[in-house]
């Protein structure tokens, strides 16, 4: 029978791959039922890697997975999942019989029709932001995935790649800045893997830890895991000159040891990162607006036309920018939107304040034509 207290903190699947004493204490009961514990690495139709004990050392075995059979598309096993793996085939393959349950995991919706999720990556402690200097800067893009990274549950960090790019200094701590203000309470790193400015700082933030690597195809994430692991483990393809765009290089997301202790998870490009019950996430990543907000005269200001709304009273004077608003708005609704497909009774609260901000414009829009029309 496998003994949990060979796993000390000396022990690779502790100090490399993030194994602690509380997943030791959830994983006791499989212990006792003669599995292993496993951290899966990588996931494939259905076939899982994990990295389990052997000895002293880790060693990876390919198992199928028991739990594929479920509508729950979140419930499927994923890469940083932690696992109960029975050997049951041997040495080198068994089955999943088993995941330990999640501490942090990062969703997204699967399609703007459809009200599922999908899960990238699980039991994650820093979501890394990758956002490619080779082309504008899309601030909107990183608000989405920055309240994704906080609704997860890890730390986001974003990291402004191919920093060489940009000439001027001026100019690259001017993109670092306006970056800054869209994530308050957010790292903002300008890195580049061609002449390793930022990669030591990036690389000791990640030490010891587990990282997911996320943004879009061409925003040089497999350059920065290779510089991060220190070798060419994922491959690499020039981006279009046009518009920065480059194919899905990483067409898998794979779990990689970092040589100062922790793992990198790298994603393959995502095109599109909807909403999936954001809520707590949009608080975060714009906290400057529900600071705002909590000054408005009416508690359920919607921001649009109300008097005394002291969100836009900031966007008047200059203290807020529209851009941020605007992105603030289309975020909240797209979150209530996908809520709202599994939640009948949000759905109905939804259609209630759609009908009475239709009121309220309708009455603001004949206030302003009768004040126009005493004028004299």
């Amino acid at each position: 029978m496998f003994n949990l207290e060979q796993l000390s903190a000396a022990h690779p699947l502790a100090s490399s791959y993030g194994w602690d004493a509380g997943y030791a204490e959830s994983f006791a009961p499989f212990a006792e039922q003669g599995f292993l514990p496993g951290r899966i690495v990588r996931v494939d139709r259905g076939r899982v890697d994990a990295v389990v004990p052997d000895g002293d050392g880790v060693t990876t075995v390919l198992a199928d997975t028991a739990l594929v059979a479920t509508s729950d598309p979140t419930r499927v096993p994923c890469t940083g999942d932690w696992a109960a793996v029975d050997l049951v085939n041997g040495p080198g393959g068994g089955v999943v019989r088993a995941t330990l349950p999640r501490r942090t995991a990062f969703v997204r919706s699967t399609s703007s029709k459809r009200s599922e999720g999908q899960i990238l990556a699980a039991n994650v402690d820093h979501a890394v932001i990758a956002v490619s200097l080779a082309v504008e800067l899309d601030l909107g893009r990183v608000e989405r995935f920055v309240t994704l990274s906080w609704e997860s549950g890890a730390q986001p960090l974003i990291v402004l790649t191919k920093a060489d790019l940009v000439g001027d200094p001026v100019t690259l701590s001017h993109l670092v800045e306006d970056t800054q203000s869209t994530a308050p309470g957010v790292q903002v790193l300008a890195v580049s893997a061609a002449t390793g400015e930022g990669l030591e700082v990036l690389a000791a933030v990640l030490a010891g830890g587990t990282a997911v690597l996320l943004g879009q195809s061409g925003a040089g994430k497999s350059t920065l895991a290779n510089a991060l692991v220190g070798t060419d483990v994922q491959d690499v393809r020039a981006t279009r000159d046009q518009d920065g765009k480059g194919r899905h290089t990483t067409t898998t997301r794979d779990l990689l040891p970092l040589p100062g202790g922790g793992v990198l998870i790298d994603t393959p490009g995502l095109r599109g990162v909807g909403m999936w019950d954001a809520e707590s996430g949009l608080t975060r990543t714009f906290s400057d607006i529900e600071e705002l907000a909590a000054e408005c005269r009416f508690h359920d200001c919607a921001h649009e036309a109300e008097p005394g709304c002291a969100v836009l009273e900031a966007v008047e004077h200059g203290v807020l920018a529209q851009r941020r608003l605007d992105s603030y708005r289309k975020l909240l609704r797209e979150n209530q939107r996908i809520v709202a497909k599994t939640d009948a009774r949000l759905r109905a609260e939804m259609r209630r304040t759609w009908k009475q901000q239709q009121m309220l414009g309708r009455h603001m829009m004949e206030r302003k034509r009768g004040g126009g029309g005493q004028r004299r």
